[in-house]
């Protein structure tokens, strides 16, 4: 039987938040990681932009060897999963690909009493609504609130997420969503770079309101359905290795790296072909 990594995809360094969790939760799996930093960030892009970008990578990905991809970025979630699911995997037999954005809000019931929901994240995933929709789905008594983060994704590839000045914009954003409605108890963190501002968020957060971020949550989802998936995990490489890739800069990934995946990696520069 062929054998092959995970492969895990982000738009650029953030997704190696989700990754961090998957090696905690699923260490003896090999993960091919590739973050598309020249095209970086995906938030401000268009849906087609998004779309055309996401299937190139995981395409490339594919090429690679990949036979599962995760989409490690809300926003490739938000924009692209449900068309390259639909559209595009009937030209790789036996290939899957799985996102963010379900999981999360298949389990985000499980944290709120009170049924009122907040989801800080990029502005390209607000205005997708995905999550207000798939929420939907699963808790049709849940009430959704959703608040965009612009500087938030700038503040930590700077370095400036633990700086006083990073204290105003989480101030901002954190103080807007609680005060549309005052019955939200539970706030998700709708981006893989949010977790780095968690301890901001901790403070300024009233005790009765939870945080909920995504890495946790995905990893125990992928675990799940790898168990009911033997066809897909029987063929995966088991060493407990991971391969960086990136399509900008690699001394620019690896530097930041660390600061997302607590670990030194090195990486290896790709250029991906346009479709």
């Amino acid at each position: 039987m062929e054998q092959f990594p995970i492969g895990v995809f982000d738009s650029g360094i953030g997704g190696l938040t989700i990754l961090r969790e998957f090696r905690t939760v699923l260490p003896e799996y090999d993960y091919l990681y590739l973050g598309d930093n020249a095209r970086a960030p995906y938030g401000t892009r268009s849906f087609e932009s998004v779309y055309k970008y996401t299937l190139e990578c995981v395409e490339w990905l594919f090429q690679q060897g990949c036979k599962l991809v995760i989409l490690a970025c809300n926003t490739a979630s938000a924009k692209a999963l449900r068309n390259i699911q639909q559209n595009d995997l009937h030209r790789w037999p036996g290939h899957k690909v799985l996102g963010v954005l379900r999981p999360t809000t298949e389990s985000i019931g499980n944290y709120t009493k009170s049924n009122h929901v907040g989801i800080l994240a990029t502005k390209g995933t607000v205005l997708s609504h995905s999550y207000p929709t798939e929420i939907k789905k699963f808790f049709p008594n849940i009430t959704v609130h959703q608040e965009a983060c612009p500087m938030w994704v700038p503040l930590v590839e700077n370095r400036e997420h633990e700086s006083a000045g990073a204290d105003y914009f989480v101030r901002q954003h954190i103080q807007q969503i609680l005060n549309r409605d005052i019955q939200i108890d539970t706030l998700l963190l709708g981006c893989t770079h949010y977790p780095l501002l968690l301890p901001k968020i901790q403070v300024l957060v009233p005790s009765g309101v939870q945080i909920v971020s995504q890495g946790l949550i995905v990893s125990h989802s992928l675990k799940d359905y790898l168990q009911r998936h033997s066809e897909i995990e029987t063929g995966l490489t088991k060493q407990g290795n991971c391969e960086f890739y990136t399509t900008d800069s690699s001394q620019d990934f690896d530097e930041l790296a660390n600061l997302f995946f607590g670990e030194s990696v090195a990486s290896v520069h790709t250029a991906i072909q346009p479709n």
